[in-house]
């Protein structure tokens, strides 16, 4: 059996992808699969260390490019088409997976040109326009979430969930303290690590009870660690942390943006977390993942716009100090999470498959 992962470009596109693979690998040793990206995006960091191949296309995004990147956008699209068809002529997979980013909409077209079994995983309640595109082409769509049924034909849609990378969380050690976990995604939010600093001066008065781990993004990092050690916490600072689901285990409380892979960690973990969504994401999707937590009883939600050191604060201070309320979130939280999401999708795939072979 052969298998093409097509799309990437951030952590939350390409983790899902990573859960898949590893379900399909648990199933048969001897699928074979090859991931399909950029240059530029994170799988071309990633996947070499996770022992899978990577080829890539020359698409990049048009979205707020100006005029020059524009057209040099548009350029790469018949040539990203060109060499997708050559890649699935050669390779021959069985079936394409869509993961959305730039790399999946030439690569989707190629594989249902060449007649191969198409599907596109949806992380966000609110569809992009690549992904509203591919549903109608495709043969089955995956949503995380039930509303997302509405941006596509309903005959082809399932709702799965999204899946983590890790199903269950790793025995640690937590230690007596109040930890609290801060991040802004695989690359980091330069707002989010502000924000919390200003928040941490404030919070001086529970420095003997809190723990923090902040991972900062590379271009944060040293400004970061080095503000840390002008404050009187206990604080773990990381550009980026490669066990997450470690930093999870010993979280009593998440800060975080509200992307979809992070937020279907958060359900699946049972985390409470105050959520700051990024405001320039695709379609405001990140709100509208937030909003769902946060209508759930799941999450606090602080609008980028409104975020002050000041006012984080003051939501981290109210959570530590009311621990029936924090646990109620995280709840709450457990409730939504789906953890049988990459199951369900390799079922359906490998249905696909066999009505195809039939």
């Amino acid at each position: 059996m052969r298998l093409i992962i097509a799309g990437g470009g951030t952590g939350g596109h390409l983790f899902p992808g990573l859960a898949v693979a590893r379900e399909f690998q648990r199933r048969d040793a001897m699928t074979e699969i090859l991931f399909v990206g950029t240059e530029m995006g994170i799988e071309s960091r990633v996947l070499p260390r996770e022992g899978f191949p990577l080829a890539t296309i020359p698409i990049k995004g048009m979205k707020g490019r100006g005029i020059g990147g524009l057209l040099q956008a548009l350029y790469g699209i018949p040539l990203s088409l060109f060499r997708s068809l050559r890649i699935v002529r050669s390779f021959r997979p069985n079936c394409i997976i869509g993961l959305g980013g730039y790399a999946s909409g030439p690569f989707l077209l190629a594989g249902k040109i060449s007649g191969i079994r198409c599907a596109i995983m949806e992380q966000n309640l609110r569809p992009g326009f690549t992904n509203r595109l591919l549903g109608r082409v495709v043969d089955r769509v995956f949503t995380s979430y039930e509303k997302s049924a509405s941006y596509f034909p309903r005959r082809k849609v399932i709702e799965t969930g999204n899946p983590v990378r890790w199903q269950t969380l790793p025995q640690v050690e937590k230690g007596g303290k109040f930890t609290l976990l801060i991040f802004g995604g695989s690359a980091g939010a330069h707002r989010i690590n502000l924000c919390a600093i200003e928040a941490m001066k404030r919070l001086r008065g529970l420095s003997s009870m809190l723990h923090i781990i902040h991972q900062t993004g590379e271009k944060d990092f040293t400004t970061v660690k080095a503000t840390y050690g002008f404050l009187p916490f206990e604080a773990e600072v990381f550009p980026f942390i490669e066990r997450i689901d470690e930093a999870y285990a010993r979280a009593d409380l998440v800060v975080c943006r509200a992307g979809a892979g992070t937020v279907a960690e958060l359900t699946v973990f049972g985390k409470a977390a105050i959520l700051v969504p990024y405001p320039y994401a695709a379609y405001d999707h990140q709100r509208f993942n937030a909003e769902a937590l946060r209508d759930h009883g799941a999450a606090e939600l602080i609008l980028d716009a409104e975020l002050s050191g000041e006012r984080l604060a003051e939501m981290i201070r109210a959570l530590y100090l009311d621990r029936r309320r924090l646990e109620a979130m995280g709840d709450a939280t457990r409730k939504l999470g789906k953890t049988e999401a990459a199951k369900k999708i390799v079922d359906e795939c490998l249905a696909l498959m066999e009505r195809r072979e039939a």
